[in-house]
């Protein structure tokens, strides 16, 4: 009989087998679908702590300590064979989905936004959507590039609606991770490759190319807790004068516990910043006008609370809907 570490480990990987993976990475969804079912797999992923154990960061783990891409009992071959390594590096591993391509829909709500940028993110990882001006962006007919040219790192997102385009001036950037990654380090950079689920074509190229514009001009980044009014207010303060703070959560808030996650909405309303986030609809009530959660589609895209548009949480899609004014110079 299954402990209840078991049982729920048994049914997190059933979830993900039947409604995460499907149509996104096969493998993952036969790999996931084997856990649920075996007894032995289950019994070594319930000693990964809870929050350690979630599929893509598992399956990630195996794959960087080097189990191979393949049906699923090979790959549970593996794993049971390397145990010890697995439950050790899953327990001090975390979910990072550090995606460029995420600067495709944040362009839009930082196109609003007048005169040089200093860009600080909360939960950075290793900074890879702090470089939206060294990025070139294709949106349909649109082609926006650095002033040196086409980059590495080429971004297509479908538009429509009439959003504003330019490329920003940042001018300073610096981020605030709980672990941040550093692009320049091998292991972190395998680590964010081995993140890229198999089947996703073109993610773990874009993700090695933006390792290393990062690597050639690093951020800032900061190791603390954003949810932490002071942790906050001191990396905001030591942006320069005469740049516009512009504070970004592209995709953490639902990774913040709802006690963290309301102290750091206050903290940004208080705070002499922009705030220009990507979120579930439903995730907080601070909409100003308010979104249908149930009728929007896709995330929203805000700025300072107003709802600027839908779009595909790792940028593959914006439908622009701002219904006011934005502009702050």
């Amino acid at each position: 009989m299954r402990s209840d570490a078991e049982a729920r480990v048994a049914l997190r990987y059933g979830r993900f087998a039947r409604e995460e993976a499907p149509g996104r990475s096969e493998l993952y969804a036969q790999w996931a679908a084997g856990v649920a079912a075996d007894d032995e797999l289950v019994r070594l992923l319930a000693r990964i702590p809870a929050t350690r154990r979630q599929p893509p960061l598992v399956f990630a783990v195996t794959r960087l300590l080097g189990a191979p891409e393949a049906p699923y009992r090979e790959w549970a071959a593996w794993v049971a064979a390397h145990a010890e390594a697995v439950v050790d590096e899953a327990s001090r591993r975390s979910l990072q989905t550090n995606e460029p391509q995420r600067c495709a829909a944040l362009l839009p709500a930082l196109s609003t936004v007048e005169g040089p940028i200093a860009l600080l993110e909360l939960g950075a990882s290793a900074g890879l959507c702090l470089y939206p001006d060294r990025y070139s962006y294709r949106y349909g007919g649109i082609a926006l590039d650095p002033a040196d040219g086409v980059s590495r790192v080429v971004l297509e997102c479908r538009v429509t609606g009439d959003p504003p385009l330019r490329m920003p001036a940042v001018v300073w950037r610096a981020g605030i991770d709980l672990t941040p990654l550093d692009a320049s380090e091998a292991g972190d950079r395998d680590f964010l490759t081995a993140l890229v689920w198999p089947g996703e074509r073109g993610r773990a190229e874009r993700i090695a190319a933006a390792l290393d514009i990062a690597a050639a001009d690093p951020p800032l980044l900061i190791a603390g807790d954003a949810s932490d009014p002071d942790v906050l207010q001191a990396a905001a303060s030591l942006a320069p004068a005469g740049a516009t703070l512009v504070v970004t959560t592209p995709g953490v808030l639902p990774h913040i516990p709802r006690a963290g996650r309301e102290r750091l909405l206050e903290a940004l309303r208080e705070l002499d910043a922009v705030w220009i986030t990507i979120d579930p609809p439903g995730l907080h009530a601070a909409w100003d006008p308010p979104v249908d959660a149930e009728t929007w589609g896709g995330f929203v895209l805000g700025r300072d609370t107003a709802p600027l548009a839908s779009v595909d949480p790792l940028g593959a899609f914006v439908e622009w809907r701002a219904g006011r004014a934005v502009a702050r110079g």
